[in-house]
């Protein structure tokens, strides 16, 4: 394990713990949009990952979906998502995590995505292969579309809810199944350790899947970014890697 990598694990278990203690309680909600929900308990996961990740690196910076903190200078950037899979979590629905990739430079060199309600921790960093609770994981070995189960986002704008349909017909009746789940990061997690074989939405952040897609090209898959223009936002297709996804570009 690097520091780096220890840091992260750290402070993912701890905001984990955080939304465990909460999850099923009265929350206070910051704003309720279309499709979205933003809850306070969103700024207090990402202040508290912020207060350990600054302690223990504070040269660092900090990009979460809450807002930026640190050193906004330094080439080492936590990207966070204190809560992927908030409407989940408002709603009792047991599938959320908390997020936290390193980029150094241009490149995302470490990842931890951690389940509180399952106990599941996925990390990967430098010289420390894609594992779930300290196993190694490895992406799925099927190759078909006939054979595959894939998870889908539809993403917070009328615009991009129709073109994920519109993507989404293009195998919607050749994959065994499909599953919605509401958490990107959770649906990259699970690519890497062979439980989906594709993921795809229109329009995500960064901090929705910096951890997750290190996971998958660790783990053997494969992760495209489709940028939007003028956006900061873009499209994702990850899969396996055996998958044909050309076919949904």
């Amino acid at each position: 394990m690097t520091s780096y990598l220890d840091t992260a694990i750290t402070a993912a278990r701890e905001a984990g713990a955080l939304l465990r203690e909460h999850y099923e309680s009265d929350l206070t909600v910051d704003e309720m949009l279309a499709h979205d929900i933003k809850l306070q308990l969103d700024v207090r996961s990402q202040d508290l990952i912020t207060r350990i990740l600054l302690d223990q690196h504070p040269g660092h910076a900090i990009l979460g979906e809450e807002g930026v903190a640190g050193e906004a200078t330094s080439a080492f950037q936590w990207i966070v998502d204190p809560i992927d899979g908030t409407v989940n979590y408002f709603f009792g629905i047991p599938h959320f995590c908390v997020s936290i990739a390193l980029r150094e430079g241009t490149e995302i060199t470490h990842g931890v995505i951690y389940d509180p309600m399952l106990d599941e921790l996925f990390a990967v960093g430098p010289g420390v292969g894609p594992t779930r609770n300290g196993k190694p994981i490895r992406v799925s070995q099927r190759g078909a579309w006939a054979e595959a189960v894939i998870t889908i986002g539809f993403s917070k704008t009328n615009e991009a809810i129709d073109s994920g349909l519109e993507r989404y017909r293009r195998v919607a009746h050749r994959v065994r199944k499909t599953r919605m789940m509401g958490s990107a990061a959770l649906g990259m997690a699970y690519i890497a350790c062979g439980r989906l074989d594709a993921y795809f939405e229109e329009s995500v952040s960064l901090w929705d899947i910096a951890a997750g897609e290190l996971l998958i090209q660790r783990a053997g898959g494969s992760v495209l970014r489709l940028p939007k223009a003028g956006s900061e936002k873009f499209g994702v297709i990850s899969s396996n890697g055996l998958l044909p996804v050309e076919e949904m570009i």
